[in-house]
């Protein structure tokens, strides 16, 4: 494969300074509503959580963004896997949206808090049930024999719970990213993108375009 050769144009759209919104929620909240009306996107709510460890080794991993407004943007996971034991050392992460059908990226980064009790107990409930079983089953990171090891972990508590309801796992839940930069990437002509970084300046965000 010559990967070297493979190239395409930009040029979906462009992106200007008078186009954004002041606030980087309101504005992702607008590219947001378009990835999902675009009907393009399989995964619009996907994003890239990148973490760094107590060796400052970084990974990256997709989850489905849950919820988002001014305090935050928030995700759920099991606590005890690789992403939550990082975020105990190191509560800075990174957020990728690649919406690239649209030609469109958001970087945000910022620190993860943990949700509360209440909130993590509404969400894991609003979950079917079979996925509710699963965040029981699974020790997420941890190695397993064989698929077949998990899948009869899983049936046995799918039985155990058929008619009750399923317990949250104390160590399931999610996290809220309070944001301080964010990034608003739009694919341009001959590689020229339009890159926007929002950054706090006291109260309010400093918009600087940055060179592509």
């Amino acid at each position: 494969m010559d990967l070297q050769a493979m190239r395409r144009e930009y040029g979906l759209g462009s992106l200007h300074r008078e186009q954004l919104f002041a606030s980087p929620v309101e504005q992702f909240e607008h590219w947001m509503k378009h990835a999902i009306d675009s009907g393009v996107l399989t995964d619009p709510t996907a994003m890239t959580v990148a973490t760094v460890n107590a060796e400052g080794v970084p990974s990256q991993r997709i989850v489905l963004l849950k919820g988002y407004n001014e305090q935050g943007f928030c995700f759920y996971t099991n606590k005890n896997s690789q992403k939550g034991d990082d975020i105990r050392g190191n509560s800075q992460v990174s957020l990728h949206f690649a919406w690239l059908a649209l030609e469109r990226q958001v970087s945000i980064a910022g620190k993860a808090v943990e949700l509360s009790d209440e909130e993590n107990d509404a969400y894991f409930h609003s979950r079917p049930k079979e996925s509710q079983v699963a965040a029981l089953a699974s020790q997420q990171s941890r190695p397993v024999d064989s698929r077949d090891v998990l899948e009869s972990h899983y049936q046995a508590l799918l039985k155990e719970y058929a008619d009750t309801e399923v317990p949250r796992p104390r160590h399931w839940g999610g996290y809220r990213v309070i944001p301080d930069t964010f990034e608003f990437w739009q694919g341009g002509k001959h590689r020229l993108h339009d890159r926007y970084q929002y950054t706090q300046d006291g109260v309010n965000w400093r918009i600087t375009r940055l060179q592509p």
